[in-house]
């Protein structure tokens, strides 16, 4: 085995110092600038806050205190079928490199063999023979980079499919909380449709006794049972929403939702949202009493942000792929060299085949020469640098596409929050009539149907008030996802999730 090591190390010795003075034909690879302000339009009422840099670090766990939804983002995590493929893509990828960079390299390959039988010449006695070798194959000496830049466009693929899972992670994330946070919607307005009805079911009993002793009309008792009716539609639709709801989270989580996982049935107080509110921070303690919080957000103004979005880093990662193809097919319009050697021993038993044995060796380097192929690689190079420049385009896309993203989130956030405490405030208004026009009516003062157009008012506005603070809640949410946060649970994981091709 010696000696067949001493063989074939001057021809690999070559070999490697040929690659490594290799030249490269690659373009030198310069990050595009964004195509987008260099500012975010962040609203005057939070540009004082701290800087946006660490959105992406803030962990979702962070960010979504709440236990029950946690819960439901980790069995989502688990179990989500998307973020699987996602997954498995990235290891298609790095097998993919790993054959790819496999070229970099020469392919050893050995035998050895043996055969017993009758020589040609008499007087043909049995004859033994064997022999054993190694062999490289067509080993191409990269000499203009072009090995070299397919596996580099390979690892890019790699580290730009890791991002696609970060994105993949990020939606995942924002639609479980979404999800959860439109059945908590959900179970209030169910909750809110039913007390409702039963209040509505009793007054139309008061006044179907009156209207049997005379003493009301039949159009104030109809249009008592039109509001009695009107809030088992309500009911009707608000169950209906809370089970599509319900199967549109179990799709996210790739099972059945825990019971215990899943918004409380809200203790519904008929004059939660009445109660008075005469200041911003005593509105916002009514709503933060209606639901569940979210941890306070930092923003800031730089566009560089956005660079930290795994979308807008896999649009980087293939355009830096697009950028080494153009390398390689620069280089296939030059001579390619291959090498092709073998070394043995011959001997007249096995036992004395890596001893005794005759050795052989053959060494066949063969050079292919573009002379004429009209045009196929000079159109080759044409196509790579034209998929580059669409990278370039698909990349100022994403980053446009981000800012719109981010920008229209920042902006949902301050108007819904100013909506919501708007709604509350209109819902307390309405919470005051109601009280008054029942004393009108039990005063005699005013009409059954006042007092029925001021039930109906805050029954709408309490509704209103229920799917404004959702809007808000979904807004939180919009701006952390377009910020590129929630791709980790805790800050470890992120340096654990760095990919190695």
């Amino acid at each position: 085995m010696n000696k067949i090591t001493r063989l074939l190390r001057p021809a690999i010795t070559v070999a490697a110092l040929l690659s490594v003075a290799a030249c490269s034909f690659t373009p030198e690879y310069q990050r595009p600038a964004l195509a987008v302000p260099d500012q975010l339009p962040v609203p005057p009422a939070t540009a004082a806050a701290t800087l946006v840099s660490s959105v992406a670090e803030l962990p979702w766990a962070t960010y979504f205190p709440d236990a029950r939804l946690q819960g439901l983002i980790r069995q989502a995590l688990d179990q989500n079928r998307d973020l699987r493929v996602a997954m498995l893509t990235i290891e298609q990828w790095r097998a993919t490199y790993q054959i790819q960079n496999a070229d970099r390299f020469p392919t050893l390959s050995g035998a050895v063999s043996g055969s017993r039988g009758p020589s040609s010449t008499p007087p043909n006695d049995l004859t033994t023979t064997a022999t054993g070798g190694v062999t490289v194959s067509a080993y191409e000496l990269d000499l203009f980079g072009r090995v070299k830049a397919l596996s580099e466009a390979a690892s890019a693929q790699v580290l730009a499919s890791e991002e696609a899972r970060k994105t993949a992670h990020i939606s995942l994330v924002a639609a479980v909380a979404n999800a959860y946070y439109a059945l908590w919607a959900d179970r209030w307005q169910v909750a809110l449709a039913e007390q409702t009805l039963a209040t509505r079911e009793a007054s139309f009993k008061l006044l179907k006794l009156k209207f049997d002793y005379g003493v009301l009309n039949e159009l104030d008792l109809s249009s008592s049972q039109s509001l009695v009716e009107a809030a088992r539609v309500t009911r009707a639709q608000a169950q209906r929403q809370w089970a599509q709801d319900l199967n549109a989270l179990n799709l996210l989580l790739g099972s059945t939702a825990p019971a215990d996982l899943l918004p409380p049935v809200p203790q519904l107080d008929a004059q939660a949202v009445g109660r008075s509110a005469d200041s911003k921070a005593a509105s916002q303690a009514v709503l933060a009493a209606l639901w569940p919080g979210l941890s306070e957000l930092p923003v800031g103004l730089s566009s560089e942000v956005l660079l930290q979005r795994p979308d807008i880093a896999q649009a980087e990662q293939q355009l830096i792929a697009a950028n080494a193809n153009i390398g390689a097919a620069r280089a296939a319009r030059f001579p390619r060299i291959s090498l092709t050697a073998s070394a043995g021993v011959v001997s007249d038993s096995l036992s004395g085949l890596f001893n005794d044995g005759r050795t052989a060796w053959s060494f066949a380097p063969s050079l292919s020469v573009p002379i004429f192929d009209a045009g196929r690689a000079k159109a080759g190079v044409a196509v790579a640098e034209v998929k580059r420049d669409i990278a370039v385009a698909q990349y100022d896309k994403a980053v446009q596409t981000a800012f719109k993203e981010v920008a229209d989130a920042l902006v949902a956030r301050r108007s819904y929050a100013e909506q919501a405490e708007a709604q509350l405030a209109q819902a307390q208004a309405e919470a005051t009539r109601l009280r008054l026009s029942t004393l009108r009516y039990d005063n005699g003062v005013s009409s059954q149907l006042d007092l029925l157009d001021a039930q109906r008012a805050l029954f709408n506005t309490q509704q209103a008030l229920i799917a404004a603070q959702l809007a808000r809640q979904q807004a939180h949410i919009g701006v952390y996802k377009a910020l590129g946060g929630g791709w980790v649970a805790q800050p470890a994981v992120a340096a654990a999730s760095t990919v190695t091709p």
